[in-house]
């Protein structure tokens, strides 16, 4: 079919001299380092340059995609491989679950960065700022009104001190089997 969306993108980064590839690329660096910029800003691990890097390299994977004329197996990868960074965030420690914002929303600066490289412009410019404005809604007055989880939040005594955030909320508490079996993989592991 003529009119599908990867001849279309094949014809494209065929057809596209190599300044606007490198207009593609600082495009998803900037929009991607101003994301990180935020999260650095609240205090957050992962910041400026890991974001950019994500999307950056998601970018550059989607040119890649572009020239070689496989953009749906390659865009599926970055998916799926910045899903699998994302799960290495994501961590539980004394009954809290932390880094799942900041799993998500690289996931999601990859789709920037894929934006960007495809030529779609506005929804790489929408999606980062859509971003942005996600990170914010926690910190509108009433938002613990309309959040279930920022009421518990706001309910209880947040430990973190100032730059807490709402996704840092307390999972299930610890049960003694949890202890115990943390305890037996403990063990056979020193042994």
């Amino acid at each position: 079919m003529a009119g599908s969306p990867s001849l279309l993108m094949t014809a494209v980064a065929a057809d596209v001299p190599w300044f606007i590839d490198v207009g593609r690329i600082l495009l998803a660096a900037l929009l991607g380092a101003l994301i990180g910029w935020e999260r650095e800003r609240r205090g957050r691990e992962a910041g400026i340059r890991t974001y950019m890097a994500t999307a950056l390299g998601a970018c550059a994977f989607g040119l890649i995609s572009g020239a070689i004329g496989d953009q749906g197996r390659i865009s599926a990868g970055i998916v799926t491989g910045i899903g699998f960074i994302g799960a290495g965030i994501i961590l539980r420690d004394t009954g809290r679950v932390t880094g799942l914002t900041t799993a998500a929303t690289l996931w999601a600066s990859a789709a920037v960065g894929l934006s960007a490289a495809y030529g779609i412009y506005h929804l790489a410019a929408i999606t980062a700022l859509l971003i942005l404005g996600v990170l914010e809604l926690h910190r509108l007055p009433g938002w613990a009104h309309f959040s279930h989880r920022a009421r518990r939040v706001h309910e209880s005594t947040n430990d973190k001190g100032p730059g807490g955030d709402a996704h840092d909320a307390p999972a299930a508490p610890r049960s003694a089997s949890d202890d115990t079996i943390a305890t037996a993989a403990i063990s056979r592991l020193e042994h």
